[in-house]
């Protein structure tokens, strides 16, 4: 999904993902750190699965699914945070939306992943 800056956190994964929908988690480590005691907001909760349980029965397509749990984790993100994060972990001086939106996309993929290990959702291979 993202480049990262090599430092050895793209092999790290938070517990359940599989690496199928994002590739370097780094980010969201980074993202973690600097969140502090406001990083326990972004972790999965039980009303995540169930809204992705939900998105899955409707037969929502991937991209979609992406976008609705991007939205549903955006207000969770502490904005700092994340901008200090994406300008620590690839060297770039982004605007706090776009920021958030990075953070935001690694969980959405973080959850899709998770889903497929609990047996929410399954992955097509193409």
């Amino acid at each position: 999904m993202t480049a990262g800056n090599n430092r050895g956190e793209e092999a790290r994964r938070p517990l359940f993902a599989t690496g199928e929908v994002v590739s370097d988690y780094g980010l969201l480590f980074a993202y973690w750190q600097r969140a502090g005691s406001r990083a326990g907001d972004s972790v999965l909760t039980n009303e995540d699965f169930e809204e992705l349980r939900r998105l899955a029965l409707e037969g929502v397509r991937l991209d979609v699914m992406i976008e609705r749990l991007m939205a549903r984790f955006r207000p969770r993100i502490v904005v700092q945070a994340a901008v200090e994060a994406v300008r620590d972990y690839y060297g770039a001086e982004l605007p706090p939306r776009e920021a958030v939106d990075h953070v935001a996309r690694l969980l959405a993929g973080w959850l899709i992943e998770a889903g497929t290990q609990w047996n929410i959702i399954r992955l097509r291979k193409r």
